[in-house]
C-alpha cells in the first residue's frame, strides 16, 4: 500500500480571503484540517509604541488605522481613556454625536464584514448591496471630518466640531447628468441630521435585503450551519467578546454591561445566539445592525431638540475656536502650546474599553505625569479570536476555514498593532 501522510499548506498572506496579511500554516490529512497555525508579523506597525514618543493628543489618529473599518469606535476607547485619566467629561450634545457615529461605525463594519464574508463564500450579489449602503455612511463620515475613513473626529473633550448644516452635492460630471444629479441630492438638501434620518427610514428595509439573499439561502446555510461551533464555555474560555461571544449564547455588551457615554439613556436590545456556530454569528451581526439604526434614530432626535457646546471650554485641553486664535493673544498661545506640546495628564492608570463592533476594544493607559503616555496597551478583540483559529478549524474541512476566517470577522491592523 501507498504510504499516505499529511501536507502543508500556506495559507495567505496573499489570499483573497485572509483578511489582510494573515499566513495560516495547515497541517491537511487529504480536505481535512489537522492542525492551524496562524502566524503573525507580516504588517507589524508599532502603535503603542509610536504613540509612547508622540503627545496624547497626536495619537487620535493612530487609532483609526488599527482596525480600519471600525474607525471612530478605535478612537471613542482611547479618547475616553484620556479623559478617565483627567476626570473630564465632555458636553452632553458630544457624548450623544460620539455614540450616533460608534452606531454608524458599528454598522459600516458589519456591512464590510457581510459583504466580503458573502463573497469568501460564494455569495456575491451581496457584497454589492452593502457596498451602496456603505456609501451613504461613509458621506457622513466625510461631512463631520472632511476624510471618508479616517476621522480623527473624536477629541479629549468632546469632538472635533459640530454636525454640519448642509450636505456636500454632486455635481453635473462627464459621468452624471442633470436629471441623475438631480436624484442622487434628492436626500442631502436638509443637514447631516436630516441626510442620516432619511437613511435610517430606508435602512431596515436594505437589511431585509441582505436576509432574503442570504438567511434562508440553501448553499449560505450549508456553509455556515454546524461550521466553527464554541460552547459557550469555551467561547469564554478563549477570551471571545462582541458577536462571537453573543453568537455562542452569552448575553454581554459592555454598552448594557458596563455602560459609557449616554448608552442607558438609550433603548435597544442585545441578540445572543443558540449554537455558536457561523450562521448563528451571522444573524447576530445582521440583528445588531437593526438595532444601531435603532439608536442612531433615538440620538438624532435628542441633538434635533438640544443645540449646545460639543467641546469643553477648557482651553488647557480644547484648542480656542479659529476666530478667537486671531483675534486675541492669550488664545493662540493656547493654539499654539496644544499642537506643539499637547497638555500633561496626572500620573496613573486606566483602562477604558468600549463596545467595538467586533467585541471588547480596550485601552491600557499608563501616566507619569507627562506629555505623552509612558506606557499604552491595546486590547484588541481580533486577536483573542484568531488566536482561537487552530480549535475552531480542526476537523473541518479546507473550504470551512475560510467561512471560519471570515465569520471572526478579522481586520490585521488591530491583531498585528
Amino acid at each position: 500500500m501507498a504510504e499516505i501522510r499529511n501536507y502543508t499548506v500556506n495559507f495567505g498572506p496573499q489570499h483573497p480571503a485572509a483578511h489582510g496579511v494573515l499566513r495560516l500554516i495547515l497541517e491537511m490529512d487529504g480536505e481535512t484540517v489537522v492542525r492551524a497555525d496562524p502566524h503573525i508579523g507580516l504588517l507589524h506597525r508599532a502603535t503603542e509604541k509610536l504613540a509612547e514618543s508622540k503627545p496624547f493628543n497626536q495619537s487620535i489618529g493612530y487609532m483609526d488605522r488599527l482596525d480600519y473599518v471600525s474607525m471612530m469606535c478605535n478612537e471613542h476607547a482611547y479618547v475616553l481613556a484620556i479623559e478617565k485619566l483627567m476626570g473630564i467629561k465632555p458636553p452632553k450634545r458630544a457624548q450623544y454625536i460620539r455614540v450616533m457615529f460608534a452606531e454608524i461605525t458599528r454598522i459600516l463594519n458589519h456591512l464590510m464584514w457581510l459583504g466580503a464574508h458573502g463573497l469568501d463564500i460564494g455569495a456575491m450579489t451581496v457584497f454589492l448591496y452593502a457596498f451602496r449602503e456603505r456609501e451613504s455612511l461613509m458621506d457622513a463620515y466625510e461631512a463631520v471630518s472632511g476624510a471618508r475613513m479616517h476621522a480623527t473626529y473624536f477629541r479629549p473633550g468632546g469632538v472635533y466640531r459640530d454636525l454640519p448644516d448642509s450636505m456636500p452635492q454632486y455635481k453635473v460630471s462627464r459621468f452624471s447628468n442633470q436629471k441623475k444629479v438631480d436624484e442622487l441630492n434628492a436626500n442631502r438638501q436638509g443637514s447631516l441630521l436630516d441626510f442620516l434620518w432619511n437613511f435610517s427610514e430606508a435602512f431596515p428595509e436594505r437589511v431585509d435585503e441582505y436576509e432574503t439573499l442570504l438567511t434562508d439561502n440553501r448553499i449560505w446555510k450549508q456553509r455556515t450551519v454546524g461550521v466553527g461551533v464554541v460552547s459557550p464555555d469555551r467561547a469564554l474560555q478563549l477570551g471571545f467578546s462582541g458577536p462571537m461571544l453573543r453568537g455562542s449564547g452569552i448575553e454581554w455588551d459592555l454598552r448594557k454591561k458596563q455602560p459609557y457615554e449616554v448608552y442607558p439613556e438609550l433603548d435597544f436590545d442585545i441578540p445572543v445566539g443558540l449554537k455558536g456556530d457561523c450562521y448563528d454569528r451571522y444573524l447576530v451581526r445582521i440583528e445588531e445592525m437593526r438595532q444601531s439604526n435603532r439608536i442612531i434614530r433615538q440620538c438624532i432626535e435628542w441633538l434635533r431638540d438640544n443645540p449646545g457646546s460639543v467641546m469643553l471650554d477648557n482651553h488647557k485641553v480644547t484648542p480656542p475656536s479659529r476666530e478667537a486664535m486671531k483675534n486675541d493673544m492669550e488664545a493662540l498661545i493656547h493654539h499654539f502650546k496644544l499642537f506643539t506640546e499637547g497638555y500633561c495628564v496626572p500620573q496613573g492608570e486606566v483602562y477604558q474599553a468600549v463596545e467595538h463592533p467586533k467585541g471588547e476594544f480596550g485601552i491600557y493607559l499608563v501616566s507619569d505625569g507627562a506629555n505623552k503616555p509612558y506606557r499604552l496597551k491595546i486590547r484588541a478583540p481580533g486577536f483573542a479570536h484568531l488566536s482561537a483559529m487552530n480549535e475552531m478549524v480542526k476537523g473541518h474541512m479546507l473550504a470551512d476555514v475560510v467561512a471560519i476566517i471570515g465569520t471572526q470577522d478579522i481586520v490585521f491592523g488591530e491583531i498585528d498593532r
